[in-house]
């Protein structure tokens, strides 16, 4: 009985988290307090989904626990909002943005712009209407028509051109001005798949 009360209630511990996915040994990709492209990979994820509001920032805070808890809850995981192995690769799935699965990935500069904006035609390069989901680029670096994953934007298809788009820049559709100001000029992880 002295044993059980030292070494079972240890041992029980350990059984609990390890069938939960939560000991160390179950590859846990990211939890409160993380930060880095793995937890801005799982805040895109959770955006497409539906369920994450907030900045794709790489910071696993409050804001993201609570969207993991809810991504756990609809797939009827225990609500711990740890992301293992396991709960990363149904995120992709259920996302469908596999980034195990990317062809290459840089960091570009992106600026944004709305057909709204003074001097932006209502059309593209490629004589499409200009909406969130268009980008600009230089068509040496990305050829026109390319479909990305833009870190924090969504997806993106080359479809426009720009005097100011040359190199390693992107330029991003917005639907509206006050969006297009709001996204500002930033570096950015693309995906191409």
């Amino acid at each position: 009985m002295k044993w059980f009360k030292r070494y079972g209630i240890c041992l029980l511990t350990i059984l609990f988290l390890c069938s939960t996915g939560i000991c160390y040994g179950g590859g846990i990709v990211a939890k409160l307090g993380s930060r880095g492209n793995k937890v801005a990979e799982i805040q895109a994820m959770l955006t497409e989904v539906k369920i994450y509001r907030g900045e794709v920032d790489g910071q696993f805070g409050s804001q993201t626990l609570s969207a993991v808890k809810t991504f756990q809850k609809r797939v009827h995981h225990s609500q711990t909002g740890l992301v293992n192995k396991k709960l990363f690769a149904l995120m992709c799935q259920k996302s469908s943005l596999n980034f195990n699965n990317y062809r290459k990935v840089w960091v570009m500069e992106a600026s944004a712009y709305s057909p709204h904006d003074p001097g932006v035609n209502h059309r593209t390069a490629t004589g499409e209407p200009l909406l969130k989901g268009i980008i600009a680029v230089d068509p040496l670096i990305i050829p026109m028509g390319t479909k990305v994953y833009i870190m924090g934007y969504g997806y993106g298809r080359a479809a426009d051109t720009g005097g100011a788009i040359k190199g390693n820049v992107v330029d991003v559709a917005f639907n509206s001005r006050g969006e297009a100001l709001r996204w500002g000029r930033r570096y950015v992880r693309v995906y191409f798949f």
